[in-house]
């Protein structure tokens, strides 16, 4: 009979010790963060071949990916942006941040200025 209530002790303790690191694993998560930019081109070819595949490439190594790249703005309620979209997710701000700021990508918008002006911001998404 002890021993019945020794395994479900013991159950029990595995469930509540199981719990409690889920727990503390997801308040450890980091919402991931989007970079949004609202670029207005001037130069679309010097642009794409200057600023914008090179840029690609370093995005991608830092670990950044794109979700939207230029794409067609559909209007829901008022007028859509005629500048070019670039929208970005990154695992957290810190990440973001840290690529933004590289020495790297410094050079590359630049480079990028020179052929549009830039309107980025970052905004912190949700966990879920």
């Amino acid at each position: 009979m002890q021993h019945r209530y020794a395994l479900v002790l013991s159950f029990l303790v595995g469930v509540i010790i199981s719990g409690a690191t889920v727990q503390a694993l997801h308040a450890q998560m980091k919402a991931p963060a989007y970079l949004i930019a609202l670029n207005d081109v001037t130069n679309q070819e010097a642009y794409l071949k200057e600023f914008s595949m090179p840029s690609r490439a370093l995005v991608k190594a830092a670990g950044g990916r794109y979700l939207v790249l230029g794409g067609k703005a559909t209007p829901l309620d008022g007028e859509p942006p005629t500048t070019r979209i670039v929208i970005q997710v990154w695992d957290n701000m810190e990440k973001l941040q840290a690529f933004y700021n590289s020495p790297e990508f410094l050079a590359a918008r630049k480079i990028g200025m020179k052929h549009a002006t830039f309107h980025t911001f970052a905004v912190e998404g949700v966990v879920d």
